[in-house]
């Protein structure tokens, strides 16, 4: 008499289909694998060679030209900040710079302070480049 198997036919006959799928995928996959293995590898060992005696000789840095490259390129990276609007609404009803403040000591000989030397030129539509000290300060920058 034979022996029973515990799991029922159907059952068995799908994990039995399941592996062989698995395995043909499984197989694709590392073949596919293996090939693209080959053709980097065969690359890979051409593209490295070993330095010629002596090693390598680099050519010596110009610092001018690099001083120069970097500045021109910094200037141009540079420029735009200086001239951004930094106040949307100028020019416009909606300024909220566009108020300033004085104050005028008694008796004291002092000049009044206003907040208007600060506020005035971005509230006029100016940038970075149009304040009192910062200005100044930006000019020192390529751009």
């Amino acid at each position: 008499m034979a022996a029973k198997s515990a799991v029922p036919k159907s059952t068995a006959a799908k994990s039995t289909a399941a592996k062989s799928t698995i395995s043909m995928t499984g197989g694709a996959g590392l073949a596919a694998a293996l090939g693209a293995a080959m053709l980097l590898g065969a690359g890979a060992g051409t593209a490295y060679a070993a330095p010629a005696e002596g090693g390598a000789n680099l050519a010596k840095t110009d610092l001018a030209q690099a001083l120069g490259g970097t500045t021109a390129g910094l200037g141009y990276g540079i420029a735009p900040i200086k001239d951004l609007r930094v106040d949307p609404w100028a020019n416009s009803s909606a300024d909220v710079l566009n108020n300033g403040a004085t104050v005028r000591p008694e008796d004291t000989g002092l000049a009044p302070v206003s907040t208007s030397t600060l506020t005035g030129p971005l509230s006029a539509g100016g940038g970075p480049r149009d304040l009192p000290v910062v200005g100044q300060l930006l000019g020192a920058l390529p751009g």
